[in-house]
């Protein structure tokens, strides 16, 4: 069991490194990438995998020293925490620009609507290539106090 959680763990790093590289780029280039949230998604489920596991691990009275569990929960709630601010980035955008709602937005010529939809999108990118970023860094300290 303990060989598993090591071999998830290092797959769980690859993904969430491999998203937030690209995602970076992405957000860089400031373009769309089906690829980027498929990676993302990919990296987010491995996460929960891979504290599931630990959490078997530690019923399993096969505790891991130090911080180890800790580095191990934490990209949970980096994760839900990085969800919720990308759930509220589309508002951040229309507030900071000045409109009420998706409404207003509406009423603009194409060219204006499609400049905020392209803001939106770069803070969403924005706030989850962080999120894999810290993941990496935490599951990287994870599997060094493991």
């Amino acid at each position: 069991m303990k060989q598993v959680h090591l071999v998830v763990g290092v797959v769980t790093i690859g993904l969430a490194a491999a998203a937030g590289a690209w995602g970076a780029w992405c957000w860089w280039q400031v373009r769309a990438s089906a690829w980027f949230w498929r990676l993302l998604r990919a990296s987010q489920v491995a996460v929960v995998v891979e504290a599931a596991l630990g959490g078997v691990l530690l019923l399993m009275h096969r505790k891991a020293p130090g911080l180890h569990d800790l580095y191990g929960v934490l990209p949970l709630l980096v994760s839900f925490i990085a969800e919720q601010l990308k759930i509220s980035s589309a508002q951040m955008v229309l507030d900071q620009r000045g409109f009420e709602s998706a409404a207003a937005v509406g009423k603009l010529p194409a060219e204006e609507q499609q400049e905020i939809v392209t803001a939106i999108l770069q803070r969403e990118i924005g706030v989850m290539v962080l999120a894999a970023l810290v993941n990496v860094v935490l599951l990287a300290r994870a599997a060094m106090t493991g």
